[in-house]
């Protein structure tokens, strides 16, 4: 990649800004908006037939790990 103080540097090499931008209230407004259609997803997907509703990739994604029941404090 290019150096962000290179001159003209091409589109693709410029870096996001993240956090500077968007501030953590931001991102926590966005999860929150995405709350209803996640969940709704996921009780679309547990209704499905057997062989997709109880399929390994789906219970690997809803099988709890260590973080998700001991959650980092901030």
């Amino acid at each position: 990649p290019v150096a962000g103080d290179a001159p003209n540097p091409p589109l693709s090499s410029v870096p996001f800004s993240g956090k500077i931008l968007f501030r953590r209230s931001h991102v926590r407004d966005v999860a929150v908006k995405r709350l209803k259609p996640i969940d709704e997803y996921c009780r679309a997907l547990v209704r499905l037939p057997p062989h997709i509703s109880q399929c390994d990739e789906v219970f690997r994604f809803f099988e709890a790990r260590p973080e998700d029941l001991n959650p980092p404090k901030e």
